[in-house]
């Protein structure tokens, strides 16, 4: 079965012709044009500014994956689009030209969530189709139920699957997710925009040296002299806050003006390049506590028999290694999954993946006929 798959839900503008053979997913090509630089200098993505980027750049994307693999109607079964959530001016552009090709070649078209996306990007054999390093793939297939946590910078979620396509939220962030946490505290920083990648990258130069930082009432959780708060570590609750997190982050530079200001005005690392490495290690290692503490006693309640991380910050090297060191340890029956991480981030073979399971598990595929005029883009779309 070929799909081919369009992604514009934020920033990335990506297409994908995926094969799907027995099961598994072979990504025969793809395109992701990124607007990273289009949008740092405000900090932040630009809702209709990322429309017309998405305008400019798909149609270019598209011709280029149609005619170098000569794709047309009697080579695709379906096409695959993100329906929501998202930015909506990001939305319209990725599902009008979705329906615009159903109509023209007369195809299935699949309305994807997201967040399905990124949980399905589990199932993804990258080219030229070598086994995941770790993950389902590699260890004889993924087994349900499924406990996936998906991070991203809109989303911080622990799903149950019980099986394809079945989701059920058990946990949720009550304020901003941990991408967008990372995000606001590089901003306070004066790291620039992304701030995920830099904080990460900053963090992993950090040695043991301690903060010259005065103490503060967060809980001292670790060797050094200044520590941040776990938010919610310990609420009987699956649900996170990463809110109060950056908060915390804020007083700190606001108390140490000194040692901070220089770094935070003008972003070039000076006499306190290890000082703020080592903020960036504790801010980082304060989500990584949180994600991993409640994805743990989740996987103690529900028992799943593998657990899946997904979403743009499943892409960050500490995280990904720490969650698999808990998971052997406390949770070790279960299998453990991870995007390769090209697929971690915003991409369309994970729509593709996503949208075959909705496509195989509908009896009736004419409601899939009809989309090319029923479907319609849904920046709050749920997931269910």
């Amino acid at each position: 079965m070929n799909i081919l798959a369009i992604e514009t839900s934020c920033d990335e503008t990506a297409v994908a012709l995926v094969r799907e053979k027995n099961g598994r997913f072979f990504v025969a090509d793809e395109y992701v044009s990124s607007q990273t630089k289009v949008h740092s200098r405000f900090g932040g993505v630009v809702p209709n500014l990322a429309a017309r980027e998405h305008l400019k750049n798909l149609p270019i994307l598209l011709e280029k994956i149609i005619r170098k693999n000569k794709i047309g109607p009697e080579k695709i079964d379906f096409i695959a689009a993100t329906q929501g959530p998202g930015l909506i001016p990001a939305l319209l552009i990725g599902t009008n030209a979705a329906k615009a090709l159903a109509y023209a070649w007369q195809k299935p078209l699949i309305g994807v969530h997201h967040i399905a996306g990124h949980i399905y990007a589990n199932f993804l054999t990258p080219p030229p189709s070598p086994p995941l390093t770790k993950g389902g793939n590699e260890r004889g297939g993924i087994k349900f139920p499924i406990l996936a946590l998906v991070v991203s910078g809109g989303h911080t979620e622990l799903i149950l699957m019980k099986k394809h396509i079945d989701f059920k939220i058990i946990g949720q962030t009550l304020d901003d997710a941990a991408g967008e946490a990372f995000d606001k505290a590089a901003k306070i920083l004066g790291l620039g925009y992304p701030g995920g990648p830099e904080i990460a990258r900053l963090a992993n130069t950090h040695q043991s040296s301690t903060f010259p930082l005065r103490q503060t009432s967060c809980r001292n959780s670790s060797k050094l002299n200044f520590s941040l708060p776990r938010p919610m570590i310990d609420s009987p609750n699956l649900n996170f806050s990463f809110s109060g997190l950056k908060t915390a982050l804020l007083y700190a530079v606001r108390d140490n003006p000194k040692i901070l200001s220089g770094y935070a005005r003008s972003g070039k690392a000076r006499k306190d390049k290890k000082s703020v490495a080592g903020i960036c290690a504790e801010f980082q290692q304060a989500v990584i506590d949180v994600l991993i503490h409640k994805t743990i006693r989740a996987a103690k309640k529900h028992k799943p028999k593998t657990i899946l991380l997904g979403g743009g910050v499943s892409a960050n090297k500490e995280l990904r290694r720490q969650l698999e060191i808990a998971i052997k340890k406390d949770i070790p029956s279960a299998k453990y999954s991870i995007p390769d991480t090209r697929y971690s981030l915003d991409n369309a073979a994970m729509i593709a993946a996503a949208g075959y399971f909705k496509f195989k598990l509908v009896k009736n595929k004419k409601i899939f006929r009809d989309n090319w005029k029923n479907l319609e883009a849904d920046a709050g779309l749920e997931l269910k």
